[in-house]
């Protein structure tokens, strides 16, 4: 592989409010200064909010019948790639309410938290109780380079422990072509979410729980009630989980026969994968930033990785939506149970004080995506301080200075 001069990349510096000091900027001083209304949740308001991304789903499933009928046949392809992209939108908007139900953001209510995130993440062939278990060990392990479960980057040391193949081989050759890189992005963005679910892929090393009895399980499925990522205890959620996905796949499946392969196709899969090209793109760049470390356990503390995320800016359709979540990240980490609707709030009331250890960047988001794909391949502790800072090429630093 051509070897490559490495570049640090500055981060930008927030000025810190008088009154705080970077080592007492713990949780509980944070929390502090954050309005106590911002932890409340409306099961009334959420329950709006899910209430008007399922019309708009259903008003563009209306519209689409009317598609046949135009005219040209550019006409027809333009308007169906309107409403599959449209659609991949208020699909998000839809996992992201069941996303919240996975934090019990989504109301006071556990039961109702769980029936509704079961339900919307089903309809959208997300497994929900497996997802947020594992969720949840990200947030309590964010940045942590062993603990971390979704996209941990490897560490230089490690990739020399590893015996190359005759596959790594042939990718040292194309790693650094743009065709390579193109196809690379490309299949993390369509084929990312499911080799999450399937195999536990970008997860540390010793992310794994603990099973309490049994054999060592072999199987890092999201979809494996007793596979390697869950408690004994929890095989029963798993379960259920699998049923609800069972229930919608079987539906699809039935109105395939009745309706065409190729009208489900349209309705349903292609905005399924906008749906998941998306959640891996926001995953992806609220936790890689060239800026941003990881810890290693001696290092790690739960404050510094939740603020090892980023927040960034999407427009119109972030906001409306996205519900917010690209916007207000790093408040997210911290304090997942506030609700999306109060997080800017409660992102404007800490940010004051954490200075330069707030994270926000607001370039072009797909330029993003590209660049920091294309820059963040490995991290390195080169002072020996515990902080794993990302090893970057000086011709991709020059990118993004």
């Amino acid at each position: 592989m051509a070897s490559s001069k490495v570049q640090t990349i500055e981060p930008v510096t927030y000025r810190l409010k008088a009154e705080a000091q970077p080592e007492e900027i713990t949780y509980g001083f944070l929390r502090s200064k954050i309005p106590a209304h911002c932890f409340e949740r409306s099961a009334t308001k959420s329950l709006a909010y899910l209430a008007r991304d399922l019309v708009y789903a259903s008003i563009l499933v209306w519209a689409s019948t009317y598609i046949e009928q135009l005219p040209t046949t550019w006409m027809r392809v333009g308007a169906w790639i309107t409403y599959t992209f449209l659609q991949g939108c208020v699909g998000v908007g839809i996992w992201i309410l069941g996303h919240e139900c996975g934090h019990g953001a989504f109301s006071p209510y556990s039961t109702l938290n769980d029936v509704v995130g079961w339900a919307t993440h089903s309809l959208l062939m997300v497994p929900y109780f497996s997802w947020k278990i594992t969720h949840a060990r990200h947030h309590r392990y964010h940045c942590h380079i062993e603990k971390d479960t979704v996209f941990v980057p490897p560490t230089d040391e490690y990739l020399k422990t590893k015996v190359p193949t005759l596959l790594n081989k042939v990718q040292e050759l194309f790693e650094e072509t743009p065709f390579y890189n193109a196809a690379a992005l490309l299949s993390h963005q369509l084929l990312g979410w499911q080799t999450y679910l399937m195999f536990n892929v970008s997860a540390g090393l010793k992310s794994l729980p603990e099973k309490p009895t049994g054999p060592k399980a072999l199987r890092n499925s999201h979809f494996d009630p007793l596979g390697s990522l869950f408690t004994d205890s929890q095989a029963h959620l798993i379960a259920i989980t699998d049923l609800g996905l069972l229930i919608v796949g079987g539906t699809l499946y039935y109105l395939a026969t009745q309706m065409g392969a190729w009208k489900i196709a349209l309705l349903y899969v292609v905005p399924y994968f906008w749906v998941h090209h998306w959640l891996v793109a926001i995953t992806y760049l609220h936790h890689t930033h060239p800026t941003v470390p990881h810890y290693d356990a001696d290092a790690w503390t739960f404050v510094k990785g939740a603020l090892s995320t980023v927040d960034r800016r999407f427009g119109f359709i972030g906001r409306h939506f996205f519900h917010e979540i690209i916007d207000y990240h790093v408040v997210h980490h911290l304090f997942p149970k506030i609700p999306f609707y109060h997080a800017e709030e409660a992102t404007n009331a800490i940010v004051p004080y954490l200075g330069d250890q707030y994270h926000l960047d607001e370039g072009m988001f797909l330029k993003s995506l590209v660049d920091t794909f294309n820059t963040c391949k490995v991290v390195s502790d080169v002072n020996s301080d515990g902080v794993l800072h990302w090893k970057i090429p000086e011709n991709e630093a020059k990118k993004l200075n």
